[in-house]
């Protein structure tokens, strides 16, 4: 047996659990702590687990370079479309309450498209970060 197939198995029973943890913090984040940055670090983080078990070109297979970069702009456009909507909806960059029917709707729905937007931007950041420092070698 190689020294790292304990790693290697461990880490495919693991990376499951640790995106839907990721999952989780991220639609949490409206009723307590956590929401988008933390699950897109979570989610990077399982990425860069399986890099570090598996190798960088089968984490590059997986969750390409490709995606990751164009997840950063996907995101903060995300973003900024909600605050657009709301401008053109007649209220201020932001403003959640002019987004549904009732002020509690819009705000929820304001606040889940704002961490999805957030947890895109972050994903993809981490991830592009990690796979220009760890091919910098080669």
């Amino acid at each position: 047996m190689r020294p790292d197939a304990i790693l290697q198995i461990m880490s495919k029973l693991l990376l499951p659990f640790i995106l839907v943890f990721a999952l989780y913090v991220q639609f949490h984040g409206d009723y307590g702590p956590g929401g988008g940055f933390q699950a897109g670090v979570i989610t990077a983080a399982a990425v860069i687990l399986y890099a570090i078990t598996f190798g960088l070109a089968p984490a590059q297979r997986a969750a390409p370079p490709w995606i990751a970069e164009l997840m950063m702009p996907t995101g903060v456009l995300i973003f900024t479309g909600v605050g657009v909507v709301s401008l053109f909806k007649g209220g201020n960059f932001l403003n959640y309450t002019v987004l549904g029917h009732d002020q509690v709707h819009a705000q929820e729905w304001g606040i889940l498209l704002v961490e999805i937007g957030v947890f895109v931007t972050v994903a993809g950041t981490m991830t592009t970060i990690f796979y220009a420092f760890a091919g910098r070698g080669r």
